[in-house]
């Protein structure tokens, strides 16, 4: 168990506060729901006070019934939980049925933050492969983002909902909109280990008063097979990190989460046996100047997460998600 009180947290453009580590809920396609949720209870027990939550990882229901039992036993409080959830494409013009069934699948009365989960309302079926395409797909639209982004401001004025989040946004969409929103976005998740720096858009989010929240934050061994291709990297291969493992006498993810936090963005790991030591790198010691600056020499653009299957027609390949030229491609009202 780890104390949650010694768990640093970092604070939010409202002066709020946010812990400085989470659990992630994703088990793609190689953890069961019912995995999910019991890694979620250990969590609550070890320590963890945040959870990253999302409607289409299928298990937010499952997960509801041990926050519901953690509250019941006393193991901890409502208020004491920062519980996090995703709108899916499907729901860019339904996002108060999307949150209100999160809340009543997790049990939890509200969502500290709920985020926008991609920048479009691309919808793609469970479990299909890269290849799959659904033809009413569309490029980025300011208005269809700020319309869902506006639905979620009308959360956080009914009480459902505390911060907004936005998620995976390059630099050119952020300046697309950011002028149009009411409430400043609290956080922007984004795609963030030690081969996948995006340092650009890590300063960006500084500069805004946004907080990086970076998934894949161990390189994501264990994600889908779909999005493994040859030429990924393993970050905790690289001997580098394993070097500074050694000398730490630790395991290289245990690395990679020492070198987010002090970098300043909040990593969310998921894992259903290693999550206690997750948690432990945010109160052990820290890596060195000299550490922290080796890897920063370990950007390689490793980009995991492509995203091909929410490409529309018309559209070249998994680039044209990221507006790599700087500019928002294919995008009718920017």
């Amino acid at each position: 168990m780890i104390d949650p009180k010694t768990v640093p947290s970092f604070k939010l453009n409202d002066g709020g506060t946010i812990p400085c580590i989470g659990m992630g809920t994703f088990g793609s396609d190689r953890v069961t729901p019912d995995e999910v949720a019991a890694a979620v209870a250990g969590g609550i027990r070890v320590g963890y006070r945040l959870f990253d939550c999302a409607a289409c990882y299928g298990n937010e229901d499952k997960i509801g019934v041990e926050f519901k039992r953690a509250f019941d036993e006393g193991v901890v409080k409502r208020e004491e939980l920062f519980i996090m959830s995703k709108v899916w494409n499907d729901m860019h013009r339904h996002v108060a049925e999307s949150c209100k069934k999160t809340i009543a699948d997790l049990q939890c009365d509200y969502l500290d933050m709920l985020f926008i989960h991609w920048p479009f309302p691309n919808y793609h079926a469970p479990f299909c492969d890269v290849d799959s395409r659904n033809p009413d797909s569309k490029p980025f639209s300011v208005a269809e983002f700020v319309d869902t982004y506006r639905q979620i401001e009308a959360l956080v004025d009914q009480g459902l909902v505390r911060h907004i989040g936005i998620s995976n946004l390059t630099i050119p969409k952020l300046n697309a909109v950011l002028d149009k929103l009411r409430i400043k976005p609290a956080a922007c998740e984004s795609e963030l280990h030690p081969c996948f720096q995006q340092q650009d858009l890590f300063d960006y989010l500084v500069e805004k008063d946004i907080l990086p929240i970076g998934y894949m934050p161990l390189g994501s061994p264990r994600r889908p097979e779909r999005d493994i291709l040859p030429e990924d990297i393993a970050d905790m291969q690289m001997p580098e990190l394993v070097a500074i493992a050694k000398a730490h006498n630790c395991h290289p993810a245990i690395i990679c989460l020492k070198w987010a936090l002090q970098r300043g963005q909040l990593p969310i790991p998921f894992s259903v046996h290693n999550y206690e030591a997750n948690l432990r790198a945010a109160v052990t010691e820290k890596l060195t100047d000299e550490e922290m600056a080796t890897i920063a020499t370990l950007e390689r653009g490793n980009r995991l997460v492509k995203g091909q299957v929410f490409l529309w027609p018309g559209a070249k390949d998994w680039h044209d998600l990221w507006d790599e030229d700087g500019v928002i491609v294919s995008c009718t009202d920017c």
